[in-house]
């Protein structure tokens, strides 16, 4: 029985190597062009050695510092970041050579952090931070974007006067059944629940409850879901922090908080990024500040609560964005003031990391998406 048992709890992950995915994807890579950076880059990543090797580069966008893939594979969105209120960009993509070729750019409303899309390529919606907006902006047949349709405010701050002035949202994107749409805002402390109605103007409208607040001051940052949807992780950028939560449609259960650093870390903190492996064994978020780390947690499966593995020392200076391959071989770092990306090998059995020497310099990377090539 107890044989049965255990080839039974193995056969997701069984399933999961079995797999076909591709071995060959594009790297793109979303920059801040303050520096030597021109603008979106793209590399050919090999699965089998962790590899990368320039394809091609785009230039003309200003600090295209967040990017999102529609599900097609065919269109790239990018979030960019100016002083005088931020945009959103469309491009065509050709995954085999590697090309973008800008479509149009449209106001976002108030400088984008963050860009996500639906998956029927309906709705993009933009994480104003710079003046703590979310708005919706509507996708053509063709991948071009329309004019905004609908603006949400909070209002409100924070217990940091330096940050928390008002609304900053951070980063907002759907739930996996599409049916809700949550957004991170840093300087009220919440995270913000909408139900979404994809062919609808407003698309978004206020769900009961329509937001969780986090310890004062923490600062919700980004968020992934487990892919069932039953737990959503909160990453906290000023708190360091990881709150797990159960989901039942709008609602949030919190069940547990866990800190991203030592109990005697004494150092600048920043939390920046967080995914949850392929076969949502393993967690992962990486912190700025002083630490510049990949902090690495378990998952369990019963409950989904996290304990605490290891902290990996990043292989540069401010790890802002990560991506793990779909095979969940790889988490690629970029290092955003260190000009540099790397690659880290995964222990499929520990999920622990460790270095491949496999590093491409990139000016101010901060944003990472893999799209396959085959």
């Amino acid at each position: 029985m107890k044989k049965l048992l255990l080839i039974i709890s193995l056969l997701p992950l069984i399933g999961f190597a079995q797999k076909k995915l591709p071995k060959t994807y594009d790297l793109l890579i979303g920059t801040y062009t303050k520096g030597d950076s021109k603008g979106i880059y793209v590399y050919r990543f090999y699965e089998e050695t962790g590899k990368m090797a320039y394809l091609s580069e785009i230039d003309g966008i200003n600090n295209p510092a967040y990017l999102c893939v529609s599900a097609n594979n065919k269109f790239v969105y990018s979030a960019n970041e100016n002083d005088v209120g931020g945009a959103l960009s469309a491009f065509k993509f050709e995954a085999p050579s590697g090309k973008l070729t800008l479509i149009n750019s449209q106001p976002a409303g108030g400088g984008p952090a963050y860009v996500s899309v639906d998956k029927d390529q309906k709705n993009a919606f933009a994480a104003n931070y710079g003046n703590g907006t979310l708005t919706v902006l509507p996708i053509n047949k063709d991948g071009s974007l329309g004019a905004i349709t609908q603006t949400i405010k909070d209002e409100g701050k924070g217990v940091n006067k330096d940050r928390q002035e008002g609304p900053h949202v951070h980063s907002g994107w759907l739930s996996p059944d599409e049916k809700y749409f949550f957004y991170a805002d840093l300087g009220t402390d919440k995270l913000n629940i909408y139900r979404y109605h994809s062919s609808k103007i407003p698309a978004l409208t206020p769900a009961t409850p329509a937001f969780v607040e986090v310890k004062p001051g923490n600062g919700p940052r980004h968020f992934d879901f487990s892919a069932d949807g039953k737990y959503l992780y909160l990453l906290q950028e000023m708190g360091a922090a990881i709150t797990v939560y159960s989901v039942d449609g709008s609602k949030l259960k919190p069940l547990q908080t866990v800190s991203m650093v030592a109990a005697d870390y004494k150092g600048a903190v920043g939390a920046a990024d967080i995914h949850i492996s392929p076969d949502g064994r393993f967690l992962y978020a990486s912190n700025r500040g002083d630490a510049n780390e990949i902090v690495l947690y378990n998952i369990n499966p019963d409950n989904g609560q996290l304990t605490f593995v290891e902290r990996y020392r990043s292989m540069g200076k401010t790890p802002r964005n990560f991506i793990i391959d779909p095979m969940g071989r790889y988490l690629i770092v970029a290092n955003q003031n260190s000009d540099n990306i790397s690659v880290l090998k995964i222990n499929p059995e520990t999920g622990r990391l460790t270095s491949t020497n496999n590093t491409i310099t990139v000016s101010m990377p901060v944003c990472l998406k893999l799209v396959p090539v085959e």
